[in-house]
């Protein structure tokens, strides 16, 4: 008996040194990679995330309009950020030009000095405060769950994410409701139909863009009736020796192909 009982000490205490390295992993690990649940949770982590910024915040919110609760939302974590004389760049898709409520959010946003640009497909939502954290969405949770990072390297990454899509996004400029936006469309138009000729859905493409799946259709119909073409097949194939998806700055020019151009809740 008493050899079983030294037994039973001896993996007790084997065991007990193991949870002390688990429980140490495990602490250093909730300090640089946390999930929150929840969008009232989520709200409140921006929100003293970005009372903390002191220098840059870092935005990217894809999928087009948003509804004016979350504008209003959005705007009332930016303003006191930018009135302390923070810097803020916020990238949008293009779509988000051509719906009223958010683009007069972008304009009131840039009137308090951040700086706004917009591309066909932004990146997935992402919040940078500094070079400390960052937030972006946990999985496939619809917007209900969001990772907070503060492992530097991560936060690292992120950012230069962050800038290989801002230098090839368009700004936008004040009065921007007042401005042409045809270019813009023109580049959604090469968007939607690269995405049709590599065979994905008008579901899929209006997700990518956000866009509705009718706007989708709609600009396919569009470019078919320009073509001549009577099917999407017979349209692949036109569009493929057209030049008019060729990537923005290349010669290559088509039949009536547009001008190339040179060269949860959401934050803020």
């Amino acid at each position: 008996m008493s050899r079983l009982r030294r037994e039973a000490a001896r993996i007790r205490a084997a065991m007990a040194s193991y949870d002390a390295v688990y429980s140490e992993a495990r602490s250093r690990g909730e300090e640089t990679l946390t999930v929150i649940y929840g969008e009232r949770a989520i709200h409140h982590a921006l929100q003293a995330a970005v009372k903390t910024c002191a220098e840059e915040l870092l935005v990217s919110q894809p999928g087009g309009g948003l509804p004016v609760r979350l504008l209003h939302r959005g705007i009332g974590l930016s303003l006191p950020l930018l009135e302390r004389g923070v810097r803020q760049r916020t990238l949008y898709q293009h779509s988000a030009r051509s719906h009223k409520p958010t683009l007069a959010h972008i304009e009131r946003l840039l009137g308090h000095g951040a700086e706004v640009r917009t591309l066909a497909e932004a990146p997935d939502q992402l919040l940078v405060c500094d070079r400390d954290v960052a937030f972006f969405p946990a999985g496939e949770d619809g917007g209900h769950a969001m990772v907070i990072a503060k492992h530097p390297d991560l936060v690292r990454y992120l950012r230069a994410m962050f800038e290989r899509s801002w230098a090839r996004a368009e700004p936008v400029e004040p009065s921007a409701s007042r401005q042409e936006d045809r270019p813009f469309l023109d580049d959604l138009q090469r968007t939607i139909l690269r995405a049709m000729v590599e065979g994905e859905t008008d579901e899929r493409i209006a997700r990518r863009i956000g866009l509705s799946r009718r706007t989708v259709v709609s600009h396919i119909r569009k470019v078919a009736e320009r073509f001549g073409s009577n099917s999407r097949a017979q349209l692949g194939y036109l569009l493929a020796g057209s030049g008019l998806l060729a990537e923005e700055g290349g010669d290559a020019r088509g039949p009536g192909a547009p001008p190339s151009r040179e060269g949860p809740p959401p934050a803020p």
